[in-house]
């Protein structure tokens, strides 16, 4: 069920400059596990700010503490400049929309938004003007009447989302509410989450662990990797500037080389797949054997050994017009720009 957020109490209350999460050497052990390991952070008031990691990678336990459904084993956590560490779930000002949604099956659409409003005490009229409000905004203003079995994937989705905002909250948290829908309908609801969030300047804390999902939607995004953040900036900061092997393979796909591959004295280097090509000139950088080839439409990614049988793969992705006649076993060139190579951190 979506938690419901009360009003806000008074020493809750945002100040202006204030973030709306502080996040300071938060850890959360569980036995010999520990799930979130001193991971610290700032997300400012109005931020869609995603948290990104593979399976197991604490992203989601340290939204669950945020949201106070798991206590934290040291460390503090403060809402709008306040601490709300030992605060239960339902004196946070905060909402949370789940994977499964969880709505009320024996409801209408329309009172299952309205539900937080009825919990509160606020009145029919007032409350079903609100729901309906909420319910335009996600663009399902004429389903009201409608029980969630009648509904589409993505519209409950959309309800969910609606009764969680329902309360106008300062703070909403997401935890992989797009995991179950279509690659279609999931990167439609991403444009939607966006431009609601934009449209009503609520912080929201999404955890994903589609990097395509936090790079659409987020302002800064945190990379997740063991119960601690790997890196934190912009999409395109880690895009562009990924400071580890992980954040450079996990963020979109790298080529991770070694210094002597790379022309470089040492270290290791990354090297994104669309800034090498086949070009075949006097300043070749690098020569192998093409070991496979996969078409995408307008790009074909290019996968090519090289270093001798025992060196690694290196892809490349191409426009898939330049090679209409490149097969299995071919010798081909590889370019790139030096320019373009990151130097990662030993980690």
């Amino acid at each position: 069920m979506t938690a419901v957020s009360p009003p806000l109490a008074p020493e809750l209350r945002p100040e202006s400059g204030v973030p709306a999460v502080a996040l300071d050497n938060l850890s959360c052990v569980f036995g010999s596990v520990r799930a979130v390991d001193g991971v610290t952070l700032n997300i400012a008031q109005g931020e869609f700010y995603s948290l990104l990691g593979p399976s197991g990678s604490g992203k989601t336990t340290c939204l669950r503490v945020i949201g106070g459904f798991e206590a934290a084993s040291s460390g503090t956590v403060r809402l709008f400049g306040a601490d709300a560490s030992r605060l239960a779930a339902y004196d946070r000002p905060v909402n949370t929309v789940f994977q499964d949604y969880a709505l009320f099956p024996h409801m209408s659409v329309l009172d299952n938004v309205a539900y937080a409003l009825t919990v509160r005490g606020v009145k029919k009229t007032e409350r079903l003007k609100k729901a309906g409000a909420m319910l335009e905004l996600v663009k399902l203003s004429d389903l009201g009447n409608r029980r969630p079995a009648q509904l589409s994937g993505g519209q409950r989705q959309r309800v969910a989302l609606a009764r969680a905002l329902v309360n106008a909250p300062r703070l909403l948290l997401l935890d992989e509410p797009l995991g179950a829908l279509d690659l279609k309908l999931r990167e439609a609801m991403q444009t939607e989450l966006r431009a609601i969030q934009q449209a009503l300047g609520i912080t929201f804390v999404y955890v994903t662990h589609d990097q395509g999902e936090a790079m659409s939607m987020s302002d800064r995004v945190a990379v997740f990797r063991a119960g601690k953040i790997e890196q934190e900036g912009s999409p395109r900061e880690l895009y562009g500037y990924p400071r580890t092997a992980f954040v450079a393979t996990f963020v979109g796909g790298a080529n991770v080389l070694e210094a002597p591959l790379v022309g470089q004295p040492s270290g290791l280097y990354a090297l994104r797949p669309e800034q090498i090509s086949l070009d075949n000139d006097p300043g070749t950088l690098m020569r192998g054997r093409v070991t496979g080839l996969h078409y995408l439409g307008a790009t074909t990614r290019v996968e090519v050994q090289v270093g001798g049988r025992s060196g690694p793969t290196v892809q490349a992705s191409v426009p898939s017009g330049q090679v209409l006649q490149l097969r299995v076993n071919d010798l081909t060139a590889l370019n790139w720009n030096p320019a373009d190579l990151r130097k990662l951190e030993d980690r």
